[in-house]
């Protein structure tokens, strides 16, 4: 068990709030309660739909509704994050890690992003091609998780670099959420979503050149 906990810790992305204090204080509440770190994983799935329900839903409507949209989207994505934080950690502080773990851990990861992203490229109705910039994006970023798990299979280290990692495309996102919300309640335009897109696409092609790049000289030094 304790070997299994610290291969799941090896594959995690290091997070800086995995040390709070209160962070590990409601991990050690979940823990005594009948979940599974295996649900939690799951229910990122959940909030990440919920997430792109909102984006779906933002050209259908005017005005307040679109910033209520906005920022509820925000809540569910970063409601997705703290799934992702919490059921690795309450699998450590519960002593729960299963087998199976590690497939929980990254599929529903693998279903939540693309997801998020598409629903985003569908909300831009200031151009006719966001939802091309929404599904590239989807497609880049589980590359970009490809290229992680491909390097670990073939004994690099596991690289949760940037500069368009998933905290970083669901920051980014989140982040675009609030100024969309804003410029929606002020100017009826939807351009801080465009750019977030573009800057999500092109982060992500940096981050596979950068993952690749450091599993080769890995592998060949």
């Amino acid at each position: 068990m304790q070997q299994d906990q610290h291969s799941e810790l090896e594959n995690r992305r290091p997070l800086k709030v995995r040390q709070s204090t209160l962070v590990h204080r409601i991990a050690r509440w979940l823990a005594q309660k009948s979940i599974t770190p295996n649900q939690i994983s799951i229910l990122s799935i959940f909030c990440a739909a919920l997430a792109a329900i909102c984006f779906l839903f933002v050209p259908e409507f005017n005005g307040l509704q679109q910033v209520i949209l906005y920022l509820f989207a925000a809540l569910f994505i970063q409601a997705r994050l703290l799934c992702n934080l919490f059921d690795g950690l309450v699998a450590v502080e519960g002593q729960k890690s299963t087998a199976s773990g590690e497939l929980f851990n990254d599929i529903p990861d693998r279903v939540s992003d693309p997801l998020i992203i598409i629903a985003a490229g569908y909300s831009v109705i200031c151009v006719g091609y966001a939802d091309i910039l929404g599904w590239c994006g989807a497609l880049l970023a589980v590359f970009t998780a490809y290229i992680r798990t491909l390097a670990v299979s073939i004994h690099a280290p596991a690289n949760f670099s940037g500069p368009m990692a998933k905290q970083h495309r669901m920051a980014l996102l989140t982040l675009a959420c609030v100024i969309s919300a804003i410029e929606q309640y002020g100017f009826s335009h939807d351009y801080a979503m465009l750019l977030a897109l573009i800057i999500l696409n092109v982060g992500c092609v940096l981050t596979i050149w950068r993952r690749t790049q450091a599993a080769y000289r890995h592998l060949e030094k």
